[in-house]
């Protein structure tokens, strides 16, 4: 039997279940190496947009496992599950602040621990393309699936040359000004709004970069992506949280 790595509580978002460029086996094999009392579904685990287009019968096991494994958390060590809706799962909004057994869908959230409170949120409300022009934001949605689509092809060339994956889509994302800047506001407003609600941090996920630092007293976390970076959020027992990368069956602490 897998021995499990204990967090007391684990951040994910941006799965992006139902699109063929989310990780789906990668995110089950890492649940399945955890063991959390809370797990924060932080937004765009479904990817609603897909669905509306494919229809659910692009439904795969291999997408239901996801929630299978939590499942299996919730019964066998009683995870709480904190589901946040997000921009790509907005469908959950006719269900939001609701309590499923031991699953709540919330539409943000207060987290307290070691004394310290975080807001929250999966985002998008600070995204003014992804909260009031849906149709620019979709059309966006298009082309980053036809980047990853040819990152795919690129690194399928680079593997059968004996090259490690890279992220060709990623790097152009950080290079444009444009994207840069959006972060910069991004996370700005985020930092802005944990002030205002009097929290001493902000977990956030929708641009699918993680990050862990600190803007003065702020502590600024970003749980990234399972379509890139597949990332997550742990938190330790004394209260520190780290950013970490999954590679094959390990995870890598990156800060």
């Amino acid at each position: 039997m897998q021995l499990r790595t204990y967090y007391p509580t684990v951040v994910l978002s941006d799965i992006h279940l139902g699109t063929p460029h989310s990780k789906k086996e990668e995110v089950s094999n890492f649940l399945k190496s955890i063991k959390c009392d809370k797990l924060i579904l932080n937004g765009d685990i479904i990817d609603g947009w897909h669905f509306s287009k494919e229809g659910l019968s692009k439904l795969r096991l291999k997408h239901i496992q996801f929630f299978k494994d939590i499942m299996k958390m919730m019964e066998n060590f009683g995870t709480e599950v904190i589901y946040i809706r997000g921009n790509h799962d907005d469908f959950l909004d006719n269900v939001a602040t609701r309590t499923l057994d031991n699953i709540k869908i919330v539409k943000d959230y207060i987290y307290e621990s070691h004394g310290k409170r975080y807001y929250v949120t999966h985002g998008d409300v600070f995204d003014s393309i992804t909260s009031r022009m849906k149709w620019l934001a979709k059309l966006g949605d298009l082309g980053y699936s036809l980047l990853l689509l040819l990152n795919e092809k690129y690194n399928n060339h680079r593997i059968k040359h004996g090259k490690p994956y890279y992220s060709f889509s990623k790097v152009i994302k950080q290079k444009f000004k444009s994207a840069v800047s959006f972060m910069s506001n991004f996370e700005k407003k985020l930092i802005s709004l944990a002030r205002t609600k009097q929290c001493d941090g902000v977990i956030c996920g929708h641009i699918h970069h993680p990050e862990n630092r600190y803007y003065e007293d702020i502590h600024y976390l970003n749980s990234g992506d399972w379509v890139e970076s597949l990332s997550a959020l742990v938190e330790d027992e004394k209260g520190n949280w780290r950013v970490h990368h999954y590679y094959g069956e390990v995870l890598v602490p990156m800060n």
